[in-house]
C-alpha cells in the first residue's frame, strides 16, 4: 500500500518529522517525511494495510508533546516509488 499524507496543525519547528520518522521505522514503513512551505508536513509511506492503519493511529496522537495534529489528508497513490527505507527530507 502506498499512501500520500498531508498533515496540518502545529507540525513544523517542533520535531514532528523526527517523531514521524521514529514511528515509521518502528512500524516498518518505508518512505519520506518533509516540511512544506505552507506549514504542513507531507509524508509518503509504503507498507502493508495493517502497518498504515497503525501509523495513522499514532500520527493522530503524536508522542511529541509540542506537536498538535489538526487534520490529515490522505489518499492512496500508486505513483509513489518503492522506497527501501524511511527518510527525513530537508
Amino acid at each position: 500500500m502506498k499512501m500520500h499524507l498531508n498533515v496540518t496543525g502545529r507540525v513544523q519547528g517542533v520535531g514532528f518529522r523526527y517523531t514521524t520518522y521514529q514511528m515509521a521505522v518502528e512500524i516498518g514503513l518505508a518512505g519520506t517525511v518533509k516540511n512544506e512551505d505552507d506549514g504542513s508536513v507531507t509524508i509518503e509511506a509504503v507498507g502493508t494495510k495493517e502497518q498504515m492503519e497503525q501509523f495513522l493511529t499514532k500520527l493522530k496522537k503524536p508522542q511529541n508533546p509540542f506537536a498538535k495534529v489538526s487534520h490529515i489528508e490522505q489518499y492512496e497513490d500508486p505513483t509513489i516509488k518503492d522506497y527501501d527505507q524511511f527518510n527525513v527530507v530537508y
